[in-house]
């Protein structure tokens, strides 16, 4: 193809895309991406999933702590980008930068737009008991995720879907259509559609304090908290003053107290029906399920978790 392509993006998320801009033979001029991070008290640093993608391919990369600065302009303005794909950068792009590229910037979202906008669509959209979400191609406005759609797809939500399995089918299904949304502009057939701002809802940022379990709520509210934060952060409950993250649950019809472990199953009571614990992850350990669990810890019936 002979578009020239910026890619912006930096998690796991990002990656199925960039790779099927280099399968389809895009001029890819060059990758940004956050900064690498330290951790381990600074003895170790921890490149991006798509600066270890980009850096295997040989491509070249940027990693500019903050776009909003003259140097930056300047350095973008040089590559000469046709446009810019972005997925999940994790920086706001500054107005000036948009106006710079022919055909803008196009993002994949990972929702139904005007559904969900903002910075945690798949998790907001599990933890809502969504039976619906899917991907939305758009072209970058001032305001967040607010710009005109060129192609959107759907997918069914199931009960027991977590976000990590959603977010893997979705960067797939994102990077297929953008590549069908960069031929259609290209061949100037693209059709943009304008969002119904009426329509927006939004997608915030993951607070810690909500990712507490909360079992005053309806069953199936506490199953959709689960599966919505898991892998990442994890509902967690409190037993003898360790912290479980609670990974994986389904709906149980066993009637009892809010939070009172109801069996030796992991059956946790609800405000109305129960939960059963499938996969589980004590601090510091592997995930398991329950079965494997219960064999290294005991937790009492009738035990109240808070």
């Amino acid at each position: 193809m002979s578009l020239k392509v910026v890619f912006m993006g930096t998690p796991k998320f990002s990656v199925p895309t960039l790779e099927s801009l280099i399968k389809n033979k895009f001029n890819i001029l060059s990758v940004y991406t956050q900064p690498a991070a330290k951790s381990n008290r600074g003895q170790k640093i921890n490149f991006s999933p798509v600066q270890e993608f980009a850096k295997n391919k040989k491509l070249n990369i940027k990693n500019p702590k903050n776009l909003n600065n003259a140097e930056e302009l300047e350095a973008f303005k040089k590559l000469s980008a046709d446009i810019v794909v972005v997925v999940a950068y994790g920086q706001i792009i500054p107005k000036n930068f948009l106006d710079l590229v022919k055909f803008g910037f196009i993002n994949i979202h990972a929702s139904l737009l005007p559904k969900w906008r903002g910075a945690a669509p798949i998790q907001r959209a599990i933890m809502n008991g969504d039976r619906k979400t899917g991907v939305s191609i758009m072209k970058i406005e001032e305001k967040l995720d607010s710009g005109p759609v060129i192609l959107v797809k759907e997918i069914d939500l199931e009960k027991n879907n977590t976000c990590g399995e959603i977010e893997k089918n979705l960067s797939e299904i994102g990077a297929s259509l953008l590549i069908e949304s960069l031929k259609k502009i290209e061949s100037g057939k693209a059709k943009f559609i304008k969002q119904i701002n009426s329509e927006a809802t939004y997608a915030k940022k993951i607070n810690k304090k909500e990712t507490k379990i909360n079992w005053n709520l309806d069953a199936n509210k506490v199953v959709s908290h689960i599966n919505g934060l898991s892998p990442s952060p994890g509902a967690w409950f409190q037993y003898e003053k360790e912290r479980f993250k609670v990974l994986r649950a389904n709906k149980s019809q066993h009637p009892g107290e809010p939070g009172v472990v109801l069996d030796e199953n992991l059956t946790i009571g609800c405000k109305s029906e129960s939960i059963k614990i499938l996969e589980i992850q004590r601090q510091g350990k592997n995930k398991q399920n329950t079965k494997e669990f219960l064999l290294g810890k005991k937790i009492i019936v009738g035990s109240n978790l808070n």
